[in-house]
């Protein structure tokens, strides 16, 4: 019998070239402790660790493919109901042979078990090795047909849960002085709105503070910028999640990062968070000054 709480275990192999890369990148997102290129003998100790230094609870995802080589002989022994404590799930991703061989010539890699021959064979030689395995497998993924967004939907569908799928939103402020940060995926300049720094009783205070978020967002243009801003969001992250992208930072700018843009960062992470997004508000340049 499996511990209470136990998590999910979920082992990801398949032909090279069939996105075992992608598969994992999505795990990884949807919050799994991912370990590429693991030798099955290994798994239990992994499990171990991860239980011992994050919970029972913690999701793993490990990715196991031919290279591991006769550590598949002891891959099904590992993977028997019990023997990690956790039930696990064998994922197995496949291709047509002309898809693949497409692939990994665009990628421009040998196949590990082409040596000297064509790469065809090398394929042929890994659907043997492999053969036990997809029989046994869960899940079998035929990736002929899809692209990176449609596999990444596929993996999401089956492994995702309501709270993980859901689109993650960080709203940073930041001072134009400062520079842009470089990883902001939308930008809003707030320096269209007065700035409280020349109101002397305002200047001390920041954008955190009650009388100058009001200040701020009683300025004319502050609530129009609001009412149209938030659709916009709302429909890009619409369209992030269509494209299985679940990370979305939105910048939000004025002159020193103190007043304006830190008023109107919290503004713009409250509304969004009532509408059931899970945001995080972080201020880049508060204090700098």
């Amino acid at each position: 019998m499996l511990p209470a709480g136990s998590g999910q275990l979920v082992v990801v192999t398949g032909m090279t070239g069939a996105g075992r890369s992608t598969a994992a990148k999505e795990l990884e997102d949807l919050g799994f402790y991912v370990v590429d290129n693991l030798p099955p003998t290994l798994l239990r100790d992994v499990v171990r660790l991860v239980d011992e230094n994050r919970g029972s609870q913690q999701p793993i995802a490990v990715v196991v493919d031919v290279r591991s080589g006769s550590f598949f002989d002891t891959l099904q022994v590992n993977l028997a109901e019990g023997a990690t404590g956790r039930q696990a799930t064998l994922v197995f991703l496949e291709a047509s042979d002309e898809v693949l061989v497409r692939r990994q010539e665009a990628a421009r890699r040998p196949h590990p078990l082409q040596g000297s021959d064509r790469l065809l064979d090398g394929l042929h030689r890994e659907r043997k090795v492999l053969a036990a395995l997809r029989a046994e497998a869960d899940l079998v993924i035929d990736t002929s047909s899809l692209n990176v967004h449609q596999l990444t939907k596929r993996v999401a569908q089956a492994f995702g849960t309501p709270d993980t799928m859901r689109l993650k939103v960080r709203v940073v402020s930041f001072g134009f002085k400062y520079g842009i940060p470089v990883d902001a995926d939308y930008l809003a300049d707030m320096r269209f709105l007065p700035n409280p720094h020349w109101v002397p009783e305002l200047r001390a205070l920041t954008g955190q503070d009650d009388d100058v978020a009001a200040y701020v967002k009683g300025r004319p243009g502050a609530e129009e910028f609001l009412e149209q801003f938030l659709p916009v969001l709302e429909t890009v992250a619409e369209g992030y999640l269509a494209e299985g992208k679940r990370f979305m930072t939105i910048a939000v700018g004025c002159t020193g990062g103190k007043h304006r843009s830190v008023a109107m960062t919290e503004e713009i992470a409250a509304r969004l968070r009532a509408r059931g997004y899970d945001v995080r508000a972080t201020h880049r340049d508060l204090g700098r000054e």
